[in-house]
């Protein structure tokens, strides 16, 4: 599994990370972020491209855990 921190970084750019591990061929991998709007965004992304996404809190950031 893939683990991709994207924490400190402003959209689009965790979207883009994501994006990127998804043509990659993973079926399931995790990003951290660090605020809502990335967590938001990525969370719409993958499930748009057919992901299933789970969240879980970790202090300030966020784990998004996706999968097939």
């Amino acid at each position: 599994m893939k683990t991709i921190d994207a924490r400190g970084l402003s959209c689009p750019e965790p979207v883009i990370r994501a994006k990127n591990a998804m043509e990659s061929g993973d079926k399931e991998y995790e990003i951290l972020v660090d605020n809502v709007v990335a967590k938001e965004n990525v969370s719409r992304f993958a499930i748009h491209q057919g992901y299933q996404v789970e969240v879980e809190e970790q202090g300030d950031d966020f784990l998004l855990k996706i999968k097939k």
